[in-house]
């Protein structure tokens, strides 16, 4: 698959049969769904898709997920739902043998998935035959000291995911990865298996039990649904509404690039446009409808800064126009370029369909 940003041929949601869903930052944060997230899944569903919920937290069952979501009015039955406490479960169900204790550092969602897999989590190091790490809230001082102990002592460690935070109503907190990375520092050794996203098991895991023929997956972080797409060989839709920014979306690697953008779920019903790029001596440029952004030295310029009808096309130029310019092995100001979007990318109104026309959108939000 190209690493640039690709177009629809018709609405994301005309093109693809199965939706393959990160959770937090894309569909809620916290307890609260995020904005526009509930009509824009129930449309899907309404229009013939099925959706999945891919999440790398493993601190809920995938019961507990799936009631959360129908509180918030979100379709989703409990077998839609693929963690990657499920997945780490299974790969010790596969190493260990039956009954073998693992010690538990996580919570409920990671206790229960070892149960359904025939193992016995156990808060004793002494009778471990190995170590299973995932996220909860709960987690201290004691049960960190006792990974790192067993971890040192040379039991098998699997660790369920590395994301560094995760997304919180007052903003990112510590996440996983930051936990995993405390045990590594003081048992001198990393996890010698790690079962989430960006790694591709939780995505065939979801379009086997999906049966899916064309799957999108949509998330709001590069590192791990964005890569996890390509790793996948599926097409990924990047949100707007997690941890994601401008900054961060123009420094993507090639490997964690999506291939669409939106500010938020909306953009599920939406046709992507192309975006044309074309290569300089010292820099690139690309086209987006009309929108056309130049990278001069490093520098981005909008030269002309039509929106679009979802106010992104100025942004989609300048992603890819910065995309081509690292890959040509040229740096580009990435404050600089920040500062030269603001004001040409637009977020749409509450209000972004009236009769059925989308693209109504507000300058400056």
């Amino acid at each position: 698959m190209s690493s640039t940003l690709s177009a629809s041929t018709g609405s994301l949601l005309d093109d693809h049969d199965v939706l393959l869903l990160d959770l937090d930052g894309v569909v809620y944060v916290g307890p609260d769904a995020v904005p526009h997230a509930v009509d824009a899944l129930r449309g899907a569903v309404a229009t013939g898709l099925r959706l999945g919920y891919i999440t790398n937290n493993a601190s809920r069952t995938p019961g507990t997920v799936a009631a959360h979501l129908r509180d918030l009015g979100v379709p989703a039955a409990d077998e839609d739902v693929v963690n990657s406490a499920q997945a780490a479960a299974a790969h010790l169900a596969g190493l260990l043998d039956p009954g073998a204790a693992v010690l538990l550092v996580g919570g409920t969602g990671l206790r229960v998935a070892l149960t359904e897999v025939g193992l016995r989590p156990t808060d004793d190091r002494s009778e471990a035959q190995a170590v299973v790490q995932g996220f909860s809230p709960d987690l201290g001082w004691a049960q960190l000291s006792e990974a790192t102990h067993a971890v040192r002592s040379g039991l098998p460690w699997v660790a369920t995911n590395l994301d560094a935070t995760v997304p919180t109503p007052g903003g990112p907190a510590p996440g996983n990865g930051l936990l995993v990375d405390l045990v590594a520092r003081a048992a001198g050794r990393g996890p010698d298996v790690v079962c989430g996203k960006p790694e591709r098991a939780l995505f065939d895991a979801a379009v086997a039990r999906l049966h899916a023929r064309s799957a999108l997956v949509v998330g709001d972080r590069l590192d791990t649904d964005l890569q996890g797409a390509r790793t996948a060989g599926l097409p990924g839709l990047l949100v707007l509404t997690g941890v994601t920014g401008t900054a961060e979306l123009l420094a993507a690697a090639p490997r964690e690039r999506p291939h669409f953008v939106s500010h938020d779920l909306r953009g599920l019903a939406d046709v992507h446009p192309v975006v044309e790029v074309s290569r300089r001596s010292d820099g690139a440029g690309a086209t987006c409808r009309g929108a056309q952004v130049e990278i001069e030295s490093g520098a981005v310029v909008v030269r002309t800064g039509a929106p679009g009808p979802d106010g992104l096309d100025v942004l989609r130029a300048a992603a890819a126009a910065a995309w081509a310019c690292a890959d040509d092995g040229r740096g580009v100001d990435l404050g600089g370029a920040v500062a030269a979007l603001t004001g040409h990318v637009e977020r749409p109104v509450e209000h972004a369909a009236v009769d059925g026309v989308p693209g109504h959108v507000a300058p400056g939000l």
